[in-house]
């Protein structure tokens, strides 16, 4: 890993964000550290980096996620732009008690229980996956491990507990893509506008299948959602169901995508582990949990200060947009001995790469259970598993996760 030189927080910040810093945002990480764990970029804007303040930062309820209040203060016309409107109708841009009611319409389909259930779904999903790959890859030809299994196995999960048609799933990648660029914090007019394109085609596509769900409702997510937005008390209103349904279709495939790609190709750059995984697939336990820590899929998330928010080392001051890293977050040296390295082995795992607090990822128990499951099938399936040329990043800092990740199967 190469070290970026330390400068002025601002500049570091602005040299994380340029194409180079995205697709190595680590050494910037630590130019930034090197002022401090929680560091003043300037009035109104600071970054959290330790462990501790990050999970301080996420657990704290002064400290709110940016809703359409926050966003009036920070981002005037901000309500042109119909990805932002999206988002922040979703259960991600908001604060209590509309996030807890949000929430709570939701949860019952992610209890552990429920999780747990969709095991045998998910192995048949995995098994053929691998069938196809086995006969895209035969006579050695080079199989995109992204396309064709990291994307594919929680796109097929999420639509199953959606109630989604599979024939739909296949243009969902690139519009998930797009619409998340929204969530960067990039303001070039040209990627909010594709931004804005594909909030407007899901959000059509979802309310197009509610009104199906209204006249035939199923055993799915979906039809559950459409009647708790027709019924009294804690209900969905018009917009909300449509974007949470957004929410959780991009949030179900998304992060696992990036976490099914990071395992492998640290797989292929640490074959023990790889070996152990085979040989003993309770291993993917502490694997995934390292995975997760070492490169985490969502790198970073953001709270603004509702009052002086008293974190170690500092205050944030009222009206301050907090900045939480947790793909620092997980690297605090503090925390984690030579976070540099990838060991399993090193106990006590517990990354912040789902969040904390009241926004912990309600999905997170999903993504573990997939990546546990899948890991060592892919390589007990493909035990001469490995690189077909050079794979490439994504161009995007928040949520960080390969493109494409060419493999040969045998």
């Amino acid at each position: 890993m190469t070290t970026a030189a330390v400068t002025d927080p601002g500049e570091q910040l602005t040299a994380l964000l340029a194409p180079g810093g995205r697709l190595d945002p680590y050494p910037h990480y630590e130019a930034l550290r090197a002022h401090g764990d929680l560091v003043t970029v300037r009035p109104g804007l600071m970054v959290a980096l330790g462990y501790e303040e990050c999970d301080r930062a996420l657990r704290e309820p002064a400290l709110r996620v940016q809703d359409a209040e926050s966003f009036d203060l920070l981002h005037p016309g901000w309500r042109a732009r119909s990805s932002l409107r999206g988002w922040t109708e979703s259960m991600l841009y908001r604060n209590p008690p509309d996030h807890t009611r949000l929430r709570r319409l939701v949860s019952g389909a992610f209890t552990p229980r429920r999780v747990a259930s969709l095991a045998p779904a998910v192995e048949r999903m995995a098994d053929r996956l691998l069938d196809r790959m086995a006969e895209l890859g035969a006579g050695g030809a080079p199989v995109d491990f992204m396309t064709e299994f990291a994307y594919r196995l929680p796109v097929g999960v999420i639509g199953e507990l959606l109630g989604v048609p599979e024939d739909d799933h296949g243009w969902f990648r690139a519009a998930a893509a797009d619409v998340t660029v929204a969530l960067e914090g990039i303001t070039k007019p040209s990627e909010l506008e594709r931004a804005d394109s594909a909030m407007d085609r899901l959000s059509a596509y979802f309310a197009h299948l509610c009104d199906l769900r209204r006249g035939d409702p199923q055993d799915d997510l979906i039809s559950a959602l459409v009647r708790a937005h027709g019924e009294g008390g804690d209900r969905l209103g018009g917009n909300e169901l449509v974007a949470n349904l957004v929410l959780l279709l991009s949030a179900g495939f998304d992060t696992t995508t990036h976490l099914l790609g990071h395992a492998v190709h640290l797989a292929f750059e640490h074959p023990g582990h790889a070996r152990r995984l085979r040989e003993a697939p309770a291993f993917a336990d502490a694997y995934v949990e390292e995975a997760l820590r070492y490169e985490a899929p969502v790198q970073a998330t953001s709270r603004w200060a509702a009052e002086d928010v008293r974190l170690p080392g500092a205050t944030v001051p009222a009206g301050t947009k907090l900045v939480v890293v947790l793909g620092a977050a997980n690297r605090d040296p503090r925390r984690f001995p030579h976070p540099e390295r990838f060991d399993p082995d090193r106990g006590n795992i517990q990354p912040l790469s789902f969040a904390a607090g009241a926004h912990f990822c309600l999905g997170a128990g999903l993504a573990r259970l997939e990546a546990r499951l899948a890991l060592p099938r892919v390589l007990r399936r493909f035990p001469r598993l490995a690189p077909a040329g050079p794979g490439r990043y994504r161009d995007r800092w928040l949520v960080r996760g390969h493109e494409r990740l060419p493999v040969v199967t045998g």
